[in-house]
């Protein structure tokens, strides 16, 4: 039977993204913004999906990341050989 693993931190993760998303919301705009008459699609389409692109890739990395971290802290860490108590102690 396979354990189960713990579950990301959504909020935290929300968090770090909200900032990336800002920048895209603000790049998508800049493209479609500065098209010039008659050409918008044709010429902000390919940016705007190149930065939305992106974002996605970000994401999913921000959220393997967020699940490894969690899965770590699930884990007490493990004695290390100098962990060893001394004569002293």
């Amino acid at each position: 039977m396979q354990d189960k693993m713990p579950k990301l931190d959504r909020t935290k993760l929300r968090e770090e993204l909200l900032s990336e998303f800002e920048r895209v919301v603000q790049e998508v705009s800049d493209a479609v913004d500065d098209a010039p008459t008659g050409h918008i699609v044709r010429d902000s389409e390919e940016k705007a999906r190149d930065v939305l692109d992106r974002f996605r890739q970000v994401a999913y990395e921000q959220a393997l990341q967020a699940k490894i971290n969690a899965a770590e802290a699930a884990f007490p860490p493990s004695k290390q050989h100098n962990d060893r108590p001394t004569e002293t102690q």
